[in-house]
């Protein structure tokens, strides 16, 4: 008896476990439109006095190793799920003491990794539900320090069909992926969850069609 093969999809979860996704982003990384414009505003608005860092979503370190290039002595965590990606980042970091390879998977409860100054994605907490990144939210609220800031560079929904059709042909997509879409949330609507937390000062800081950076602070008990 033939037994049933299980569909993945290119946006579920567990394609990232396959060393050809890994491959395929990792060759297309430095291409993605404009994002290295969301990165610099990111880079931009952390504050000077930023020594410890949480990266969700690491990939192969890209995000924490701008970090680095801006405050050298910075203290960096770089959590990843993906054991392709956890090979790159503990190859990339190999000889940096300062940075901290952890393995985890978003969908799960973060770990206990203590307090940060900053904590940074791109491109990874939509992949998560909405009711999961709503979680998320609250949780890296809970290990911010006072005036520490949350910054996520990510990938947002549209009720735009004209918006969606000059993003999918920037993006060289010609197909819907639907799976995809449906993890993608509205802006306002992720505002909104982050102001109810209790972030201050939340707004997007940049966008492109569908891209958009995303930034709220933990209010500073001392300003």
């Amino acid at each position: 008896m033939n037994k049933l093969k299980k569909t993945i999809t290119i946006d579920d979860p567990s394609n990232w476990l396959s060393s050809g996704r890994v491959t395929d982003y990792l060759n297309r990384i430095d291409h993605i439109p404009h994002r290295k414009e969301g990165e610099s505003v990111l880079l931009e608005l952390l504050p000077d006095s930023t020594r410890r860092i949480l990266d969700l979503g690491s990939g192969n370190g890209r995000l924490i190793k701008l970090v680095k290039k801006r405050f050298p002595l910075v203290h960096a965590v770089a959590m990843d799920f993906s054991p392709h990606m956890i090979t790159e980042l503990k190859r990339e970091f190999s000889s940096e003491e300062t940075v901290l390879v952890v393995k985890h998977d978003l969908n799960d409860r973060l770990p206990n990794l203590g307090k940060f100054d900053a904590v940074v994605s791109s491109f990874a907490i939509h992949h998560l539900t909405h009711l999961r990144k709503k979680e998320i939210y609250f949780e890296i609220f809970s290990i911010l320090y006072p005036g520490g800031i949350f910054c996520n560079l990510d990938h947002i929904s549209s009720s735009s069909i004209k918006l969606k059709q000059y993003f999918r042909k920037a993006m060289k997509r010609k197909p819907v992926n639907t799976e995809h879409e449906k993890r993608l949330s509205n802006l306002n609507v992720q505002i909104r969850w982050l102001k109810e937390i209790g972030y201050v000062d939340v707004d997007c800081y940049w966008k492109w069609l569908e891209f958009a950076l995303l930034i709220g602070f933990k209010m500073d008990k001392n300003p």
